[in-house]
């Protein structure tokens, strides 16, 4: 399944900030639950990936296709591109997530 593949699974998302300081993206669904952990500047990252791809959406709904995307628009880092697995790392909480602790 990629990124552009239509999916029938439905599943909660929840963001927030954890006791930590760090951001934690949470996904869960039927029969499986997903916490993911990051530094704050790695969400913000994301949170920058997640507005260029919505800008990118809304060219495409314009133009009636998904079109290329843009250069620099591809995933990048661990857990956030197709066949990425979380990891847990020191200080990531239950289950863990996104990427290592690199001792900030």
């Amino acid at each position: 399944m990629g990124i552009d593949s239509e999916s029938d699974v439905a599943a909660s998302l929840q963001i927030g900030p954890t006791s930590e300081g760090m951001v934690r993206i949470y996904v869960e669904g039927e029969g499986f639950s997903l916490p993911l952990d990051f530094h704050p500047e790695e969400a913000e990252e994301i949170a920058e990936e997640l507005m260029g791809a919505a800008e990118r959406a809304r060219g495409a709904s314009k133009r009636g296709g998904a079109g290329r995307p843009k250069a620099g628009g591809q995933p990048k880092g661990p857990g956030r591109g197709p066949g990425a697995k979380p990891g847990r790392g020191p200080g990531r909480g239950p289950g863990g997530g996104g990427r290592p602790d690199r001792g900030r």
